[in-house]
């Protein structure tokens, strides 16, 4: 992995950014709301020092509930690293609203940072810090690799920034996403990716619908699905001692992932990304996450980011 900067900005000496853009990223009727926010960082310190699968940290105005400055929370980046939109000052990321019920007393819960966020106005600032992260990265030499990307809702911010780094580099190397989401309208980017897999021959875009049938006529899957029903396509990628996978999204998503891998390759190529436990070998739908790391033990070729 690549020599990365980090915490150039701290809580407690902290970076400040302005919003260039706030839009919409879902399309249509969709139960989320997902807002892609474009910051230009020309005066921190993130500048010029930032890599796509990294992150940075929001820290918003206000207390909390004990009067108490509210803490950072971290946000992927969404942009390549040589900037949003080429420009090298702009950093974008991918923000769901969060609106939930807390289920003691039914009353309404709005998640602090990410409704600020997706409140902001161009020109308004933003307190920033960071970067974060040094092992969520392409390598210091991408086309050295090929690559499976899988995520799930806004897992897809850091594969945005990536694929900008490998579109950047002309497409050396041969990359398939998996994108999972519960409804067509809730598909982030979907047009932008669809769009470069049409430019690129390389590049493989697969989306899986957990809550309605698939555009192609198969039924309702997770994202692990998409390894079985493109199993010879994916095993083929998968094979090769070059490919690296990317996991990136919501808590649990991972598993499926593990479970098909070790339903559709042959021990030996299923060895190059884990080492599992001959006691748990023979049934892997009775995998558990309690097993990560233990009877199931990744290798370094699989990068996960779940939350």
């Amino acid at each position: 992995m690549p020599d990365v900067r980090m915490h150039l900005h701290t809580p407690a000496d902290p970076g400040r950014g302005v919003v260039v853009s706030n839009e919409r990223c879902t399309a249509g009727k969709s139960s989320s709301f997902v807002r892609h926010v474009v910051i230009d960082i020309a005066e921190t310190r993130l500048a010029g020092h930032f890599r796509a699968g990294q992150s940075f940290g929001v820290i918003p105005p206000g207390l909390d509930t004990h009067d108490k400055p509210h803490k950072l929370r971290l946000y992927s980046i969404a942009s390549p690293t040589q900037g949003e939109g080429g420009k090298a000052n702009h950093l974008a990321t991918t923000v769901k609203r969060t609106i939930d019920e807390h289920w003691e007393n039914h009353r309404l819960f709005l998640g602090v940072a990410s409704n600020y966020l997706a409140d902001l106005q161009p020109g308004d600032p933003v307190t920033l810090t960071g970067p974060n992260g040094k092992r969520f990265l392409l390598p210091d030499d991408p086309a050295a690799h090929d690559y499976l990307f899988i995520a799930t809702g806004t897992g897809i911010a850091p594969f945005r920034g990536m694929l900008g780094d490998l579109a950047a580099g002309a497409f050396p190397s041969g990359a398939a996403l998996l994108m999972g989401s519960p409804y067509a309208t809730d598909l982030l980017y979907h047009h932008e990716l669809t769009d470069l897999a049409a430019r690129q021959a390389n590049f493989t875009y697969l989306t899986a619908l957990s809550r309605q049938a698939q555009p192609d006529g198969q039924p309702a899957m997770y994202v692990d699905g998409r390894l079985r029903t493109h199993r010879e396509q994916l095993t083929a990628l998968l094979a090769s001692d070059r490919t690296l996978i990317y996991i990136c999204g919501i808590a649990g998503m991972e598993l499926g992932v593990l479970q098909a891998l070790a339903e559709i390759l042959p021990p030996a190529a299923l060895e190059q990304y884990m080492q599992v436990d001959p006691g748990v070998a023979a049934e892997p739908k009775a995998w558990t996450r309690r097993m990560l790391h233990r009877e199931l033990k990744l290798s370094r070729r699989i990068m996960l980011e779940v939350y």
